[in-house]
């Protein structure tokens, strides 16, 4: 096992299960000293866990739709270590899957401020303290849904998620701050632990998912999801050393589909 994080200090979001919570884990085995940022309480087992492994672990409950919580969460983290090395904001998901013309103007609104406001929130909350010590680098998990089916204002979201990418590494490159985003595509995971949709879904809802998810397996040239670990590694790449000469990049993870 390398050890690439060695006493750096990354703030990682979404961390109770999925991407964020392998993210950790991994981090965390390669010496990284971890804050682990989650809504759901689930993360306070999950940073419990990688302490009982020897791992730096702290978790931090907060709503990042608000940029109120996102300044909390790093405010806490520069008190617990003194500065912020890598930020990874990965805090987003579809939580309808349907055609555009039936989606009620609060679910659009919705889609947006959960997969595209976290990031904005914790990037601009995460800026001062990179900018005062000189550097750092930023992991924005995106998707490969900007081009997609069933999930209009996911997609936008996202989208806006890569502009601010690439707006960010423009900007903020002469100041040593490196900013990147990963694409993912389908991903096999456990059920989650909250569901993001907790409606009843009828015949024709769940219809409209088998779309959704035929379309992501047809537009990866390897025709499967997937791992957790292959999601992880990229987002760990890009925020690690080996990706020095790297930013203002959006690197497709999703078997051949460029989204």
């Amino acid at each position: 096992m390398s050890a690439r994080f060695t006493d750096r200090v990354l703030v990682i979001t979404g961390a109770a299960q999925g991407i964020g919570k392998r993210v950790a884990e991994l981090a965390g085995a390669e010496g990284g000293r971890l804050v682990l940022v989650d809504i759901a309480n689930y993360v306070q087992d999950v940073a419990a866990e990688l302490r009982d492994r020897g791992i730096a672990a702290l978790a931090v409950q907060a709503d990042l739709e608000t940029w109120e919580g996102a300044e909390s969460v790093m405010t806490r983290a520069h008190q617990e270590y003194g500065r912020i090395d890598v930020l990874i904001n990965n805090v987003g998901g579809t939580i309808w899957a349907q055609p555009y013309e039936h989606y009620q103007p609060e679910q659009i609104q919705k889609e947006i401020q959960r997969s595209l406001f976290p990031t904005l929130w914790c990037c601009r909350a995460v800026l001062p303290y990179m900018l005062e010590q000189g550097g750092g680098a930023i992991v924005n998990v995106s998707s490969v849904a900007t081009r997609g089916l069933m999930r209009v204002p996911y997609g936008a979201a996202k989208a806006g998620v890569n502009g601010l990418t690439v707006n960010l590494a423009f900007e903020y490159a002469e100041h040593g701050i490196r900013v990147n985003a990963t694409a993912p595509g389908g991903t096999e995971a456990p059920p989650r632990l909250t569901p993001r949709n907790t409606e009843a879904q009828g015949e024709r809802e769940q219809r409209w998912y088998q779309t959704l998810i035929k379309q992501t397996n047809d537009s990866s040239f390897m025709h499967r999801y997937g791992t957790l670990d292959e999601q992880a590694e990229p987002i760990l790449f890009l925020a690690s050393d080996a990706a020095s000469y790297i930013t203002g990049t959006i690197l497709p993870v999703a078997g051949g589909d460029q989204g």
